[in-house]
């Protein structure tokens, strides 16, 4: 039998955390692809570029993805519907985070047409708030940036303000902060 206490610890561990993340926000380093760590949950965890052969485990990571945590329509909630988003963002550098051998995590970098591309990050339910996003968009900046991307935009929803703490410590900035969604930027 539970008790309301259960849940305590984990919340005021995870409100810990983010206090001291807004006082003392640590710069997020670029990271060379292949690396592999333990995230806050002792999993290991390995970053690297995206291979085709990941295709599969994309696609399953993102058919189980919770659909509240869905970010401005994606991804998208059927199975076919995802194979076909699919195709359209992996023509830029994409990059996964691997845990016991399914893809747990994507960033990708989806060219807009102008020159540009547009950031997306996208951690499964159960590997959130681990750290695996942060080494996630440490790795994906960095290779993009090997690939030749120059310029990296995102949209976040004004009200997701740890996403956009986040992407502060990855040395975006915000471009325009009006609206449901703040659009943020950096040159790489």
């Amino acid at each position: 039998m539970s008790s309301p206490s259960d849940g305590l610890l984990p919340r005021v561990t995870g409100l810990a955390r983010r206090l001291v993340a807004r006082f003392r926000p640590e710069r997020i380093t670029l990271t060379p692809p292949p690396t592999a760590f333990t995230d806050g949950e002792d999993r290991e965890v390995r970053v690297r570029a995206y291979d085709e052969r990941d295709f599969e485990s994309l696609v399953g990571m993102y058919d189980d993805f919770d659909p509240s945590q869905r970010a401005q329509g994606t991804p998208p909630l059927a199975e076919d519907a995802i194979r076909d988003w699919l195709d359209g963002v992996l023509d830029g550098p994409n990059v996964v985070a691997v845990a016991d051998g399914e893809v747990v995590g994507h960033v990708m970098f989806v060219p807009d047409g102008t020159g540009r591309h547009e950031l997306a990050v996208f951690v499964h339910q159960d590997y959130q708030r681990a750290g695996i996003g942060t080494h996630l968009l440490a790795v994906g900046l960095e290779h993009a940036r090997r690939e030749g991307v120059e310029y990296v935009w995102l949209s976040v929803e004004s009200w997701k303000r740890d996403a956009q703490r986040l992407y502060q410590r990855a040395g975006f900035s915000t471009v325009n902060p009006m609206g449901a969604a703040h659009r943020m930027s950096r040159y790489l």
